[in-house]
């Protein structure tokens, strides 16, 4: 009994923060406990709720300081409202105001632990304003990771908690308090990790939803995203045109499809985020079956969001244990 105490008191200490972080990022729809009411913000160190800024207090109280991004939608600026930075995000473009409208929409609607922040919008001057995270979006993961004060996180455990946190916004998406909603605007990985930003304490959250269509169907409502050609292995093969290049691409041709797309593309964005790192090849190995399913040709096929997120929560919580039983890893 004495030599099996260390092994287990060990083995307690692993799983107890990382099955807590998995509670926090099951993807489940109810809202962070740490979330203000709907129409409410916290920010920072303050404690009380704030009301989202109205298109007044958004002229009046935030200051732009520089300009930091720029997408077909939005421009982006990084600014400060009360000595805390935060995002200021205008229209580029007055033929894009639907998909802006569109995005401050699910915004709103779609506030919780998985999403960014709303602090407040002026819709007559096609402004959002969000919280502020200074690591940016997924794209720079590596970067971020290869700077000294973050190469203790550069570990597959760390790496594979993302890989979680991104399955659970996929899976609450596609279970939301709107119904089934498609992540449209990824038909490359370097776009789709530009949706999703990495928060200081390493989560990810979702940050662009200005491409979300709606399936439901038992109405027979499906979806298409966009209305030009789609190329490539990344994105999913009923997203392709089916007719081969003889036939011209027509629109109105191509079929719509529903949210096994966003399945279709979980490898890929995971086997990014586990990178190359001691442990990421045995966390691969592991996820292997799994995201086999994922590449179905047929999208019935492919599992759902919710298995995808049990398979890799059992696969964190088995990789830990072995971590934590010396001897257990030469076995496999």
């Amino acid at each position: 009994l004495l030599l099996l105490l260390p092994p287990v008191l060990l083995l307690s200490c692993l799983l107890y923060p990382s099955l807590s972080n998995l509670r926090g990022s099951s993807g489940r729809a109810a809202a962070d406990p740490g979330l203000c009411p709907r129409g409410y913000f916290r920010l920072g160190a303050v404690r009380n709720c704030s009301p989202w800024l109205s298109c007044e207090a958004i002229s009046k109280e935030v200051r732009k300081l520089k300009r930091v991004g720029e997408g077909a939608v939005k421009k982006v600026f990084l600014s400060e409202w009360k000595e805390n930075k935060v995002v200021l995000s205008q229209l580029t473009s007055p033929e894009l105001q639907e998909d802006f409208l569109h995005g401050l929409k699910m915004l709103k609607a779609l506030q919780s632990k998985h999403v960014v922040r709303l602090l407040g919008y002026c819709e007559q001057q096609f402004t959002i304003l969000t919280e502020y995270h200074p690591l940016g979006s997924l794209r720079g993961l590596n970067e971020t990771l290869s700077i000294p004060k973050y190469k203790a996180l550069n570990t597959w455990h760390h790496r594979l908690m993302l890989a979680v946190d991104y399955v659970s916004i996929i899976r609450f998406l596609h279970s939301s308090p709107l119904g089934t909603l498609v992540m449209c605007d990824s038909n490359d990985l370097a776009k789709v990790l530009s949706q999703y930003l990495l928060t200081s304490d390493f989560h990810v959250l979702v940050n662009d939803l200005d491409a979300l269509p709606l399936v439901n169907r038992s109405a027979g409502v499906l979806v298409k995203c966009g209305h030009r050609e789609l190329r490539g292995d990344f994105v999913a093969p009923e997203q392709r045109w089916p007719h081969g290049e003889e036939v011209p691409f027509d629109d109105n041709l191509m079929p719509a499809y529903d949210e096994k797309t966003d399945i279709w593309k979980i490898p890929d964005v995971s086997n990014f985020l586990l990178g190359h790192v001691e442990g990421s090849d045995i966390v691969r190995l592991h996820l292997f079956d799994i995201h086999a399913a994922c590449k179905k040709k047929d999208p019935a096929e492919r599992p759902s969001a919710q298995e995808v997120l049990d398979t890799y929560r059992k696969v964190l919580t088995l990789l830990i244990r072995e971590a934590a039983m010396p001897g257990t890893r030469e076995m496999l």
